[in-house]
């Protein structure tokens, strides 16, 4: 990201994903949590008209399939089975963040062109430069249109978001959810709040210098404590973070009696808010819940903003008021015979999971009907 203008970069992001813009990326970078060494080889695609910044795409040559929210290992261990070589692979992603939006950054009117482009160079760097495929997660629907009539091929999965559907109140909120979870979520509360627990939502200047590693350790409790977790984040980065990024973030902490025991990393921009992080000190019934969603989403109303996305997993939110979304990867895959394969995986994955989203439409409309 240093040989890349941040002013230029980020006219392209514009309102897209706050995880696209020049100081997120760069931090990750400086920070030394994106390095060739940890498997993530930063190779930015850019446009150039003359001097002018036209189109770009976060591209990185990837040694492993970590940190990527959309998971091939299992394509990986099918093309070793057939002697084929996965890595390295070419990868359009923000590293370790399972958040949709655009892929490819583009001047106003000019998104077709920079899909084309850009997805005509990635499939030539695939096939000369000895690259096994080209990912391209979490992107917006217009560019999987695209890419998928160039013949790359379509993954479809869903995540848990929660849609402001113009509540006044928290009150309100439990209001849509039906009355056995609406009693639950009051209960949960309450038992907290008698454990002597208060949550704050820090934002902007509100986040000071010595919450930072507060957060870090938050952040380590939970990677370090899960059979699942990675450390892909250091110390450095989240000061960083916190000195380019200030302006973006909410902290949200619990304490007990004064003393931090929880909190959670987000970033806002514009109307949505983004769950990251979250980690705990201690072990307190109803902790996790209150912190990482009921505050959140009392922290949404009370600053208007519309949506709030979680992150991956949790099929427990969707019992809380988040509905199931759609989201999509493309993939270009050099060998034709691993092509095919992978091309059966995916149809039948895509049915599974189209059924599986209409399930949680149906459920979700019924537990509006009955609230």
């Amino acid at each position: 990201m240093r040989d890349i203008p941040r002013t230029a970069w980020n006219a392209l992001v514009a309102g897209e994903s706050p995880f696209l813009e020049w100081d997120w990326l760069a931090a990750l970078e400086d920070s030394g949590c994106v390095r060739a060494e940890t498997g993530w080889l930063p190779q930015h695609l850019t446009l150039w008209d003359e001097d002018r910044l036209v189109g770009a795409c976060p591209l990185y040559a990837k040694g492993h399939s970590l940190g990527e929210f959309v998971f091939d290992q299992g394509w990986s261990s099918a093309a070793e089975g057939a002697g084929i070589e996965y890595y390295p692979k070419l990868l359009v992603a923000v590293p370790f963040t399972p958040v949709a939006s655009a892929r490819f950054l583009a001047v106003p009117g000019d998104q077709g062109r920079v899909i084309a482009e850009c997805g005509a160079i990635l499939q030539q760097l695939c096939d000369q430069q000895g690259f096994s495929s080209v990912h391209v997660n979490f992107c917006r629907p217009d560019e999987a249109s695209a890419l998928e009539a160039s013949g790359w091929l379509r993954r479809t999965g869903f995540q848990y978001q929660w849609n402001n559907a113009g509540f006044g109140s928290f009150d309100d909120y439990l209001a849509s959810l039906r009355s056995k979870r609406r009693n639950q979520v009051r209960r949960e509360q309450r038992e907290l709040a008698e454990q002597g627990v208060e949550i704050t939502a820090h934002v902007g200047d509100e986040i000071t210098e010595d919450l930072v590693p507060v957060m870090f350790r938050l952040y380590r409790a939970t990677v370090d404590h899960r059979p699942w977790g990675h450390r892909y984040l250091n110390a450095e980065f989240f000061r960083d973070i916190v000195g380019r990024f200030r302006d973006r973030l909410c902290f949200i902490l619990a304490r007990q009696r004064g003393r931090i025991v929880a909190g959670t990393f987000n970033v806002q921009k514009g109307d949505a808010l983004y769950g990251r992080y979250w980690g705990t000190l201690v072990s307190l019934r109803h902790l996790h819940f209150n912190v990482c969603y009921y505050a959140a989403i009392e922290h949404c109303i009370g600053h208007g903003l519309s949506r709030f996305e979680p992150g991956a997993g949790g099929e427990f939110k969707q019992m809380r008021g988040f509905d199931a979304q759609e989201t999509r990867s493309m993939h270009y895959i050099q060998d034709q015979r691993f092509r095919a394969a992978v091309r059966d995986f995916l149809r039948r994955e895509r049915r599974a999971v189209q059924h599986d989203i209409e399930w949680l439409d149906a459920n979700t409309a019924l537990r509006r009907d009955r609230r």
